[in-house]
């Protein structure tokens, strides 16, 4: 498994690269924002630790901006923060962070997290062999395709292996309301450390590449209080 880290603080850099590497893991560092977006290119990692205050670019700027690109991978994002305040978190969350680690940091915890991010994508590389159909949509696990068709037009949809899984548990059981808690032990079991409002910013990443209107969602309903369900008339 590749992993990029991504921190200005050389000691930190290297005491990040020296844990993991001893864990088997291969590291690249990069110590500013416009070389951690050159490297994700060349590299190609499964698994980014983004510091949030970087030179050039910050971290919330460079994982909006990988979140954006249209890449073979979708690395899982690991997004470091020295402050700890709620409202740091949650920024970093909606920009497509998939965890948060506040430093100081020990290294056992950051193994554990790193680990636990990696087990979610060898957990949503599982295919089963079925086909969920809806009036516009069909998602095929066996595949691993999903389809868009309006008026007659089939679309094959660009999507991540997340967001893939999530519109798949969806249609699933169209029409059931999914809660928060109940999305991510669908999709990540016990491996899951972060917050659960996580699963607002891959339902709005999703709803950017099927709804007409994102704003105004046909699809993935929101259930004020409970969470969103899947409905396709």
């Amino acid at each position: 498994m590749n992993i990029l880290i991504v921190e200005d603080q050389n000691e930190i850099a290297k005491l990040i690269r020296d844990t993991l590497e001893r864990e088997s893991f291969s590291c690249q560092i990069a110590s500013d924002g416009m070389a951690a977006l050159e490297l994700f290119q060349q590299q190609q990692p499964d698994l980014i630790i983004l510091d949030l205050m970087l030179p050039k670019l910050d971290g919330l700027e460079v994982c909006t901006r990988i979140r954006q690109k249209q890449t073979v991978k979708d690395p899982y994002i690991l997004m470091l923060t020295a402050k700890g305040e709620e409202i740091d978190r949650v920024i970093g969350l909606s920009t497509g962070a998939d965890d948060y680690l506040v430093k100081p940091f020990s290294p056992i915890e950051l193994v554990a997290r790193v680990r636990a991010l990696l087990r979610r994508s060898l957990r949503h590389e599982i295919k089963l062999n079925n086909i969920y159909q809806s009036s516009h949509f069909t998602v095929d696990l066996d595949r691993h395709i999903a389809t868009y068709k309006l008026d007659n037009q089939e679309e094959t949809l660009e999507l991540t292996t997340l967001e893939f899984s999530l519109l798949s548990t969806f249609m699933s059981y169209t029409g059931r309301v999914w809660s928060r808690s109940q999305l991510i032990e669908k999709l990540w079991g016990d491996d899951f450390f972060g917050d659960e409002r996580v699963v607002d910013t891959h339902v709005r990443r999703l709803r950017k590449k099927i709804e007409p209107d994102p704003a105004n969602p046909s699809f993935i309903k929101t259930v004020v209080g409970v969470g969103y369900k899947f409905e396709d008339h």
